[in-house]
């Protein structure tokens, strides 16, 4: 595979919505694939299933020695500092002495930065999470740069096909805030994971972002009159929070969002008249 210079399949570690996504646009274009998961669901022609858990390891000892490259993108059973560390840190330390690979993915989270008042963010920016997610994720991160070939990937609010809370909140009549959102569509996402297995010499570090950092109530606003629902109070005027995330490095290197901002994302997902 190239960017890799190794053979053997690509194992995708948590194959849930974006590696699952991943692990078939690979095998699609031919690629030998592994999915691990912690339950035996069949993952699609041309897919290997594995069944074994990261967090406790049980199951690993079947994966091949050496693979093309490894992808970590598994996500928590809870959200609490136990289950993260148990998957993020621990299970990825499993990962890599279980399997070798000379490309390593994984991916972070834009929840690393504390930034909330609107400024931009990207790879340069420290990263002070305010939260434990946060702090088990840096990490995570850390250890996977000790890692010859280890590459980041902090992806923002992942939304799209059975992602539709944001959909639900405008519906029901929130006015939302003035807060800066970012989000990434899960099939740009997957695509960024494909990109960055194949770049010849990747940074350790990238942003997954689509390129329009919106206010809240704005992509409220625009669900509700594009679905024909009457227009909220807009929220009083105030400061903004939030942050705004750069995808510049990750755009630089040859990527590009299907799904450039959130119209582009959400309009195949609003409803009609007839429909609500």
């Amino acid at each position: 595979m190239a960017g890799t210079n190794q053979g053997g399949p690509v194992v995708v570690a948590g194959a849930g919505d974006v590696g699952g996504r991943l692990a078939r646009r690979l095998a699609a274009a031919g690629t030998e694939v592994i999915s691990l998961r912690r339950s035996a669901v069949e993952a699609g022609p041309g897919i290997r299933t594995l069944q074994a858990d990261l967090a406790s390891g049980r199951g690993l000892q079947a994966l091949p020695r050496e693979c093309a490259a490894l992808v970590f993108c598994a996500a928590p059973d809870a959200r609490e500092p136990a289950a993260y560390r148990a998957l993020y840190v621990e299970g990825l330390q499993r990962l890599l002495e279980a399997s070798q690979a000379l490309r390593v993915l994984m991916t972070s989270s834009t929840a690393v930065y504390g930034e909330d008042a609107g400024e931009w963010v990207d790879e340069t920016t420290p990263a002070r999470p305010p939260a434990f997610n946060g702090e088990v994720l840096r990490e995570a991160e850390a250890l996977l740069a000790a890692h010859p070939g280890g590459v980041s990937l902090r992806l923002s609010g992942l939304y799209g096909p059975g992602r539709e809370w944001l959909l639900r909140r405008a519906r029901a009549g929130e006015p939302g805030a003035r807060r800066w959102g970012n989000r990434i569509h899960v099939e740009d996402a997957a695509a960024a994971l494909a990109h960055l297995l194949v770049l010849p010499s990747p940074a350790p570090l990238y942003l997954g972002n689509d390129d329009l950092p919106a206010l809240e109530c704005e992509v409220l606003a625009w669900v509700r009159e594009r679905e024909g629902l009457p227009a909220v109070p807009s929220p009083p005027p105030g400061p903004e929070s939030g942050r705004r995330v750069s995808n510049a490095r990750l755009r630089a290197s040859g990527w590009a969002p299907a799904f450039p901002d959130y119209r582009a994302g959400y309009g195949p997902l609003l409803l009609s008249p007839t429909e609500r």
